[in-house]
Order: structure tokens, then sequence, then C-alpha cells
């Protein structure tokens, strides 16, 4: 059998560690224990190193001469729990949908301090959100700052207003997550001056205040180059529209996209050299075009949940084909996590149960959804793996349950939050009877 030394073990983030009954444990609480206790798949979320990422992002933004706004995107992951953590933890918010603007005035957070996102926001979630009365808009298209103006005007409600511009700066990333160039469903085009034109009509309007500028150049990004280019740009434009349509840029908004860890190929920059990168340029810029600094917004979301996230899953049935590849297979998959078949991503995992058990075995992890393609890990070196393990998927806390779905009528999982030795159950586990809940039996009586 090939042999293999474990010379390069996982990293592991936050409070996670192996205990010494050489078991994976995350908040001080035996992970074994929370599968047991909670069932799998199980995501479970490390509650302190969400709050040290907050912190390190408001550290390393905290020396900028301007006021600074961190808004975590709750399309990486949203509970009413996580909201209520948010909103002690003093951020602001990024909302996608009316759906999660409801969650988010259900737990209580301050509505002036939330952000509205999308590319086809409907009327009536417009009305949500001025009836809210939140912080700000960041507009998209010129349908929407048409209802903009119609809704304001009708209700005598004044709105602020990010326009959200596409710069033509294409990320280093996968093309499913690059939000920057020219040809995007998202925001108006600079190059054909579509950005111009929106910020003129908008400050038209009596009763919406363009504030600044929003761009969001793609995900999982480990440099700094595209968030330099991306300020030069939208400032330099900044101070012709200055001069041509009296705009003044108090907001500049350059999104998130800070890249994590999911595998030890991957080498993200901390969360200080970005923000250095980011206040460095936007002063250097202010000053060479003799602009007042504007507030610097960014806008993390799988830079403060995705390596907090670990989902647990049993193992099940195993698969070898001779001089080919050995297949296990777990209780979860692409219903629980799409990421690895809508987009190639990579992620490794350990066996929870046996962590530092001698590695001589390699497998390739498959989901039991009935799809080919519904791979999580391929070629994962662990010990052997025995039907009843648990396995640990790491940094799955982005895109994994506000992904999640019930393809092949599968429930969704439960999420566990753990700190300081505490585990609190902040979704439940999904059941058969949630299904029928929505279910219209045609032979009900009349």
């Amino acid at each position: 059998m090939e042999q293999f030394n474990h010379s390069t073990p996982p990293v592991f983030p936050g409070t996670m560690k192996v205990n010494e009954q050489n078991h994976l444990e995350i908040g001080g609480i035996d992970t074994v224990a929370l599968a047991e206790k909670y069932s799998t798949p199980l995501y479970i979320y490390d509650i302190d190193l969400i709050k040290s990422r907050i912190n390190e992002f408001k550290s390393a933004f905290s020396t900028y001469k301007k006021e600074t706004q961190v808004a975590y995107a709750s399309k990486a992951f949203s509970s009413l729990a996580l909201y209520q953590i948010l909103a002690e933890e003093g951020v602001s918010l990024d909302v996608v949908s009316g759906g999660e603007l409801y969650l988010a005035i259900k737990a209580g957070f301050p509505a002036e301090k939330i952000h509205f996102h999308g590319n086809n926001k409907s009327h009536q979630e417009l009305v949500e959100a001025l009836n809210a009365n939140i912080g700000c808009i960041v507009v998209d298209n010129f349908t929407e700052l048409d209802m903009i103006n119609q809704l304001t005007t009708l209700h005598q409600k004044k709105m602020k207003v990010l326009i959200r511009v596409t710069p033509g700066i294409e990320a280093h990333t996968h093309e499913y997550i690059t939000t920057g160039q020219a040809d995007s469903k998202f925001g108006f085009d600079l190059s054909s001056g579509q950005a111009r034109e929106a910020v003129e009509l908008a400050q038209q309007h009596p009763y919406i205040d363009v504030i600044g500028l929003h761009a969001h150049i793609g995900s999982q990004i480990f440099e700094t180059a595209g968030y330099e280019a991306v300020i030069e740009r939208l400032m330099v434009n900044a101070k012709e529209w200055k001069k041509e349509v009296r705009f003044d840029l108090q907001v500049l908004n350059v999104g998130g996209g800070f890249g994590i860890r999911y595998t030890n190929e991957d080498q993200p920059l901390s969360i200080g050299e970005y923000a250095l990168s980011i206040i460095k340029n936007v002063e250097q810029q202010a000053k060479n075009l003799e602009l007042a600094l504007p507030e610097i917004w960014i806008e993390p979301g799988r830079s403060i949940v995705g390596e907090a996230g670990t989902t647990i899953y049993t193992v099940g049935t195993e698969k070898t084909i001779p001089e080919i590849r050995k297949y296990i297979s777990v209780d979860g998959g692409m219903a629980d996590n799409i990421r690895p078949a809508l987009y190639e991503a990579e992620y490794t995992g350990v066996l929870a149960n046996k962590v530092y058990a001698p590695y001589d075995s390699k497998v390739s992890v498959a989901g039991k959804a009935c799809e080919s393609g519904d791979m999580l890990i391929w070629d994962l070196e662990l010990p052997e793996v025995e039907q009843g393990d648990y396995l640990a998927v790491l940094s799955t806390g982005a895109y994994g349950y506000s992904m999640a779905s019930n393809y092949n009528r599968l429930p969704r999982p439960a999420v566990v939050f753990v700190e300081n030795q505490q585990d609190f159950l902040a979704i439940r586990r999904e059941t058969y009877d949630d299904f029928m809940k929505l279910e219209q039996d045609i032979h009900r009586s009349v």
C-alpha cells in the first residue's frame, strides 16, 4: 500500500486543535461529541474566530484619517444569531435581498447600518428598504435608479445611495466570481460613460443623496494590485465628475473579496496587508488629485466567516477501483456545499475522531447526491477510513449553508455555534415534516 508521512498537516484556524483523545476540537468542545449530539452533516462555527476577524478588520482600518465602515457581506452566511453577534460587534451589514433584510430587522440589527445590494431589486424590496429606514442603497442600474426616484418622491423620504461601478478590472479568480470586468451583470460600466451618466442623473433627484461610489472586483483575491487599480480609476473619475457635474466623493467602497485559506496551497495576505495597501492608495490618490479624503467602506464576508466554519460528516460506504481510485461517501455533499461542483472549489479535511492516526490512505470524498459531479474532495490523504468515522471538512463557513438546497430531498443540516466551551444551536436541522409545510395535497377536501 502507498505510504504517507503526513508531513504537511492542515493549518488549523482559530480555536481548532487536537485534544488528548486525538479528536478535533473547536471552541473547547470535542467535535465528535457535537456530531453525536446534533447528528451529521453539521456546520460548526467558531464564534471566537469570527469576532477576531472582525476586530482585525476594524483595527487594520483604524489608522485611516477619516471614517471607515466594515460591512459584513451576509450572502456568505446569514442567520438570526449571527446578525445579533455582528450587531454586538459594531459592524455594518450588506444585504442582497428582502429575505436578508427581513432577517436582519428581526435580529434587531440597526437599520441605519444596513446597505442594500443586488442587480435586480424588486419594487417590493425597495419599499421594504425605505420603510425600514436603512442606511444606504447601492444602485446597480438605470431601472433601479428610476424606481428609487419614484418611491422616495412618493414617500418623501431621503435615501443615501452609492453608485455601483464596473471599472473594467478583473481579479485573478474564477470566472464565476469575477465581477469587476466591463462585461458583467453588475453595476454601471465606466468605460462607456454609463457610470458618469448615473451619477449625474441621480444627483438631479431631490430625494436621492449620492454619497459615493462602489466597486467589487471579485472574490478570493490574494493580491492588492486589483484594489490599487480600482481606487485609482474611481478617484480619477471622481475628480473629473467633480468638475463636470459637481459630484462630491464622500464614500469610496472598494468591496470585499479578501482571500482565505482553504488548503495548504492557499497563501492569502494578512488583513493588515490588504488594509495598508487600500489606505495608502486612497491617501495618495487624494493628494495627487487634490480631493478631500473620502470615507473607506469595505465588505468582507468570506474572510470573516469562511475559516470559522467546519462541516462534520459521517462516513458511509466505500468503493475501490483497483489501480485507479478509492472513493468514500459521506452523508452530505453538494446539497450542503455546492462550491466544488459549481466552480471546482478545493477543500481539505481530517478524520475528526482520529486526526493524527497514521496517514496510510488516499481517498476521494463523494457526496450522497445522485450526481456524478457530487465530489467534495479529490485525493485526500487520511488515516485508514472506516464506516462511521467523522470527516471534518475545513473552511466551509462561507457559501455552505447560504447556498444549501434540498436536492434529492435532503434536509439542510443544523448549524451550531461554539465559544468558550459552550455550544449553541443557531439553526436547527430540517426534518421531513418541514418539507410538508409547503406542499399541497391534490386530494385534500374542498
